[in-house]
């Protein structure tokens, strides 16, 4: 029986990773992003993706006009079960942020705090 040769096996293995399965978040370090998605394969709770999707989903809604938010805040928000609760992805960072090593965690959390500190703003934020 012939042998398959080397390069029509590696012809059918997809040689780059597709965008969805590679965590892209501003200011981490490829050391940061490569445990991140080391915890998306591992963890249970997670899919490849998730925690991206959890920050982007954080910075959406920290950054909205007050208008918006007051009105979420009133009536509620029929989005969120479509799109996602922020509440909840910001819920998922801390639990990422417990899972990291403290050097990647260090950096993923000076991100997140960027948005809290937007969110915690007084002057804009009279929800609470």
């Amino acid at each position: 029986m012939p042998r398959r040769r080397p390069g029509r096996i590696r012809a059918g293995v997809p040689r780059h990773r597709t965008q969805e399965a590679r965590p892209d978040i501003d200011g981490l370090s490829s050391r940061a992003l490569a445990e991140i998605l080391r915890l998306e394969r591992s963890r249970n709770y997670l899919q490849p993706g998730d925690v991206s999707a959890a920050v982007r989903l954080w910075k959406d809604y920290v950054h909205r006009p007050e208008r918006q938010l007051w009105r979420e805040y009133e009536w509620g928000s029929v989005h969120w079960y479509c799109c996602g609760d922020p509440f909840e992805a910001r819920a998922l960072l801390d639990t990422v942020l417990q899972a990291m090593s403290p050097g990647n965690a260090r950096e993923l959390r000076r991100i997140v705090s960027r948005f809290d500190a937007a969110w915690d703003q007084p002057s804009s934020r009279g929800l609470r």
